[in-house]
């Protein structure tokens, strides 16, 4: 797996990155989900430099223009329900792509510390040949990447996968690192060092679905 880690270059990223952060920004959820929808594109723009190109000629009013274009075909999934915003801002960009949507969550059992990873909902084009971009927004331990793409390998086999995070752990890059193929790049905004107990992100910025959306019920 290649690893792209944005943090490592001081850009307008890492005022998004920060309000995200911030408890006394993040609690707007507009602005919030906005800020996840931005870094979605910066990331998507950094990933298109990547992609195949062909050169295109474009007719305009006053003759003919040669363009290299992308020809990826791409596939964009994401994982509800805290990917979405991400997935927006990479449509952004990636306007013509075929979307796949997949529900994967944390299902604690007696211990709250414990838990697995269950996916119940999956919407998906074929995969077979194509690019396959997958999204969620917070990397804690990789299982739920790792559950989605299992649950996405009935669909076909991708010519190269992109792993989409706004915020991970180094246990999580390290996870998806090992189970992802060698084809794999991971795209990402920051990476904390620490988990705590409960498998949540440090620092990271709490829960990004709730502070999205709005809080759930446990059940």
């Amino acid at each position: 797996m290649q690893l792209h880690n944005l943090a490592e270059q001081n850009s307008i990223l890492n005022r998004f990155v920060s309000e995200i952060r911030n408890t006394e920004v993040q609690t707007d959820r507009m602005r919030f989900r906005k800020n996840i929808e931005r870094i979605g594109e910066v990331l998507g723009y950094e990933m298109s430099k990547t992609l195949n190109y062909s050169k295109t000629n474009v007719k305009t009013p006053l003759g003919t223009s040669k363009i290299h274009l992308p020809k990826n075909e791409i596939v964009l999934c994401s994982i509800l329900r805290a990917g979405v915003p991400l997935h927006y801002g990479l449509l952004n960009y990636f306007d013509m792509a075929d979307n796949a949507f997949i529900s994967a969550y944390r299902h604690h059992k007696s211990n709250p510390e414990s838990f697995e990873i269950i996916v119940e909902y999956l919407a998906c084009p074929s995969i077979e040949g194509k690019t396959l971009v997958l999204t969620d927004t917070m990397l804690a331990t990789g299982q739920s990447l790792k559950a989605a793409y299992e649950a996405l390998k009935p669909f076909g086999s991708p010519i190269d996968i992109h792993l989409v995070c706004a915020i991970g752990s180094q246990t999580g890059v390290d996870y998806v690192s090992k189970n992802f193929p060698n084809n794999t790049h991971l795209w990402i905004a920051a990476i904390d060092e620490t988990l705590n107990s409960k498998s949540y992100i440090v620092p990271g910025l709490g829960d990004a679905g709730d502070l999205a959306f709005g809080e759930k019920l446990q059940h």
